[in-house]
């Protein structure tokens, strides 16, 4: 273990802000939220045209 790291548990092992591996993470989450939700509008918006 790198010194000053920190042992993480839970959730925050995945996604924190004191790694790399964890700010990676957070950025991928986001993408993909934000990416589902633009699905969901695109899908919505294209049901209810028919």
């Amino acid at each position: 273990m790198v010194e000053g790291e920190e042992k993480f548990t839970g959730l925050a092992k995945h996604f924190n802000s004191q790694t790399m591996y964890g700010r990676r993470n957070v950025t991928v989450a986001t993408y993909v939220g934000m990416g589902l939700i633009a699905l969901y509008f695109y899908a919505r918006s294209k049901s209810k045209k028919t």
